[in-house]
């Protein structure tokens, strides 16, 4: 009889999910309790679990299906991410993020993933703002920069990709800034509000899925020919679990050793007034994207879901435990109000309303973990930084292993090798955490 998995771990946050904070308050969450039965139980409740259980729903719409969630709905990386749903190579372990020569699978995949969640808006109804098809900008502000997004631009060329040059004038015009020297424009990505569609789609799936929040799963055991999924406050039996909780499935006891557990960090300003949008120009909706990964991502929102803000994200730091220090959210809000104060000097000094930080997974080698990883478990984890294209794909994969489906998600997946082993303890933190800070300040203004 295999040993019962206990969660080492349930996750920790710092700071508030702002993209959430400014939606308002939701619905009183449903708890588990008591003991009860499903086909198909979900650990996770973000990109990857609520995709997963939509995909449930479209195989086997019969079945019963749970998901679990740690907290509410959007609270966690979900919530915390900038919203990006980028279709395109998006390699952060590159310079100018060309990725391998998978690139053309994997843009096909990302676009599956896109097609899912505009079907899903649909479907349920969920506030097309939350879905702007409006693509992306990589800004370049140095030399470097802008020839990291000429390379870019000829591997996308040599994909059939297209992509249009933006000089200062055309980057003034869009940001209101005078910081970028150009710009790089790929059509293809959907800027999402991250937690209102991830709440869009959790109460769509509550019509025929079973959500619990505040309700995370401490462990599961043999059972029979299934297994008893520990809560809180209860228990419930099932014959299939599918893990979509990204580098928790470290604190599950799968993968350990070979996750490496990133927090990257963000600012968010207040709903900007009649002055500051005077005084800010440029248009309403953009993201940025910096030409070095390791720079200074920037999106502007208006999209009735909170209001006219921008959002900064950078700086990055390697937790193993899984839990950020203060004294990062700290720093990070410093170098947060000198990157925006650098890019908008007509708003310098704007306190920022939000500061957080937000969990993902990467392994060393960039695969994700989809498969099953014991008789009945199934994982859909390890987004690398994309969570919310990887998460999806990775969802939706899941469910499709869980109920013996093939496509090409499972085929392109399934083929990868599994995560490199990472090196021991305390030297891979303190190496990696040194790296980050190089890389950091190799980029510069980007």
């Amino acid at each position: 009889m295999p040993k019962p998995v206990t969660a080492r771990r349930l996750p920790i946050h710092r700071g508030p999910a702002a993209w959430n904070v400014i939606l308002g308050p939701q619905p009183d969450p449903q708890i588990q309790a008591g003991d009860e039965t499903a086909d198909f139980v979900i650990i996770g409740g973000g990109f990857a679990g609520l995709s997963a259980a939509r995909r449930l729903t479209q195989l086997q719409p019969d079945a019963r299906v749970v998901v679990l969630e740690a907290g509410r709905l959007a609270e966690g990386a979900s919530g915390r991410n900038s919203g990006f749903m980028i279709d395109l190579p998006h390699d952060l372990a590159s310079d100018d993020y060309a990725g391998s020569g998978d690139d053309q699978k994997l843009i096909a995949l990302n676009r599956q993933a896109i097609s899912f969640a505009r079907d899903a808006v649909r479907e349920f109804g969920i506030d097309p703002n939350c879905f702007d098809p409006a693509g992306k900008v990589n800004g370049a502000v140095s030399p470097a920069g802008h020839a990291h997004n000429l390379s870019y631009a000829k591997h996308l060329s040599s994909l059939g990709e297209a992509s249009e040059m933006l000089d200062q004038t055309q980057m003034k015009e869009l940001t209101g800034s005078r910081h970028y020297r150009s710009g790089l424009y790929t059509p293809g990505t959907v800027m999402l509000q991250p937690a209102g569609y991830i709440r869009g789609l959790g109460a769509g799936l509550k019509q025929s899925v079973q959500i619990y929040e505040n309700s995370p799963a401490t462990g599961f055991a043999r059972s029979g020919a299934g297994w008893q999924v520990k809560t809180p406050k209860g228990e419930i039996s099932t014959e299939r679990i599918l893990l979509t909780n990204n580098g928790h499935l470290e604190s599950f006891g799968y993968a350990r050793g070979r996750l490496m557990q990133l927090f990257l960090y963000a600012s968010m300003t207040p709903e900007l007034d009649v002055d500051a949008l005077a005084k800010l120009g440029g248009a309403p909706r953009w993201g940025i994207t910096p030409s070095d990964p390791m720079g200074t991502t920037m999106r502007r929102i208006d999209t009735g879901q909170g209001g006219n803000r921008i959002i900064t994200r950078t700086c990055a730091t390697l937790r193993p435990d899984m839990v950020p220090t203060q004294a990062d959210v700290e720093r990070a809000a410093r170098v947060h109000q000198q990157k925006f104060d650098q890019r908008f000097p007509q708003l310098a000094g704007m306190a920022m309303e939000h500061c957080w930080a937000g969990h993902l997974c990467l392994s060393l080698n960039g695969v994700s973990v989809l498969g099953e990883v014991d008789n009945g478990v199934f994982a859909g984890c390890v987004q690398n930084g994309l969570g919310t294209a990887r998460g999806t794909l990775t969802g939706i994969g899941a469910a499709e292993l869980a109920c013996g489906e093939v496509s090409d998600i499972t085929a392109y997946f399934t083929k990868e090798v599994q995560p490199k082993r990472l090196p021991p303890r305390p030297l891979a933190e303190i190496g990696a955490n040194a790296v980050l800070r190089w890389k950091e300040w190799r980029a510069g203004n980007e």
